[in-house]
C-alpha cells in the first residue's frame, strides 16, 4: 500500500542546521520503511526540501538495509502477532531443552569413560585425584555430562535457532547463514581440539613441573574438572572471533581497512582476553591462547576483505 505524504514549509527555528520540518520528514520517512513498504514516488512531493537533503534521506545505509531491508528480499515473509513469535519460541526453546536433557542423560551413563578421557592429559605426569568431600565426584561426572550432553545437543540449539530467524532474513542474508553456520561450528570444535591437545597439556604440565621436586601433586577432582571444561569451552568461544568479523563486515558496520587499521590494539587485547579465559595464571598458557587469537583475527578480516572484493566484481 502507498501513501503519500504532503507537508508544511519548514519551521523558520534551526537547531544544528537542520530544520523542524526536515526532522518531520525524516520521522515519516522512517515510519514508511519500518512498516515495510518502499517510499512510493510522489512521497517528496509538496515537502518543500532540497534535491540533497531529499537524495540523503532516500539512500539507505548498511545498517538501515540491514534493520529495515527490501520487502521483495524477504521470500518466507508472514505476518505474526507478538504472541504468536512467543509461541513459536516457546516451542523452539522446549524442543531443544528436551534434546540437551537426553544428551545430558546419556552422557551420564557414560560418565566414567568421560572423567578418564579428561584426566589423560595428565596420565603421564604421576598426578593423583583426591575426593575431598562426601558426594565429590558425583557431582563432577554430573558437571561432566552436562558439559557433553550441551556439546552433543548444540546441533539441535543451532537448527531451532536458524528456523526460528530464518523467515526474517533477506535473500542476501541466507546466502551467507550456510557458510557462517559451518564456520562458526569448525571453529569451534577445532577450539575445542586446540584446547584438549595443546593448552591443557602444556598448563598443566607447567605446574607439574613447577612443583617438581618440592610437594606432591594431589588435586581436587572437582578443581581440576572445573579447571579442564571452563578452558575447554572459553577457548571454543574464543575461536569465534572470524565468525563476528564477517558478521560485522556483511552487514557494512565495518571494513576490513578499519579491521586491519587497529591491529595493535587487537594484540593488547587479545594478551587480555587469553589472561581473562584461561583459569591459570601462567604465561605460557596465556600466550599459547594469545597467539592463536591474534591469527584468527587477521585470518577473520582478511576473509572480510575477500568478501568485499567478491562484491565489487558482483
Amino acid at each position: 500500500m502507498t501513501r503519500r505524504r504532503q507537508w508544511p514549509p519548514p519551521e523558520t527555528s534551526h537547531e544544528n542546521g537542520v530544520s523542524d520540518g526536515a526532522r518531520s520528514v525524516a520521522a515519516s520517512a522512517a515510519e514508511v520503511v519500518a512498516g515495510g513498504e518502499a517510499l512510493p514516488p510522489d512521497f517528496w512531493e509538496d515537502t518543500y526540501l532540497p534535491a540533497t537533503t531529499r537524495r540523503d534521506l532516500e539512500e539507505a545505509s548498511p545498517l538501515q538495509s540491514f534493520l529495515f531491508p527490501d520487502p521483495t528480499e524477504l521470500p518466507d515473509d508472514v505476518e505474526m502477532s507478538v504472541w504468536d513469535h512467543l509461541e513459536e519460541l516457546r516451542q523452539r526453546v522446549f524442543v531443544s531443552v528436551g534434546a540437551v536433557g537426553a544428551a545430558i542423560a546419556g552422557c551420564f551413563c557414560y560418565a566414567n569413560q568421560l572423567v578418564q578421557v579428561l584426566e589423560a592429559p595428565v596420565a603421564s605426569t604421576g598426578v593423583r585425584f583426591l575426593q575431598l568431600s562426601p558426594g565429590e565426584y558425583f557431582f563432577v561426572t554430573l558437571k561432566v555430562a552436562g558439559y557433553s550432553g550441551l556439546l552433543l545437543g548444540s546441533p539441535v540449539i543451532v537448527y531451532e535457532i536458524i528456523a526460528f530467524v530464518l523467515p526474517g532474513l533477506t535473500r542476501s542474508e541466507r546466502r551467507f547463514l550456510g557458510p557462517i553456520v559451518l564456520g562458526s561450528s569448525v571453529l569451534f570444535y577445532a577450539g575445542l581440539a586446540f584446547s584438549y591437545n595443546v593448552l591443557v597439556p602444556a598448563a598443566l604440565n607447567f605446574f607439574v613441573t613447577y612443583a617438581e621436586n618440592v610437594v606432591e601433586s594431589i588435586w581436587s577432582i572437582d578443581q581440576y574438572f572445573e579447571f579442564v571444561l571452563v578452558l575447554l569451552f572459553s577457548t571454543g568461544l574464543a575461536f569465534q572471533v572470524p565468525v563476528i568479523q564477517l558478521l560485522l563486515g556483511s552487514t557494512g558496520l565495518f571494513t576490513s581497512e578499519q579491521m586491519f587499521s587497529i591491529w595493535k590494539y587487537v594484540v593488547v587485547g587479545a594478551v587480555v582476553a587469553a589472561a581473562v579465559l584461561t583459569p591459570s595464571t601462567d604465561p605460557l598458557t596465556q600466550m599459547l591462547l594469545a597467539g592463536p587469537l591474534i591469527a584468527l583475527y587477521f585470518g577473520g578480516a582478511a576473509a572480510v576483505r575477500f568478501t568485499e572484493k567478491a562484491k565489487g566484481a558482483g
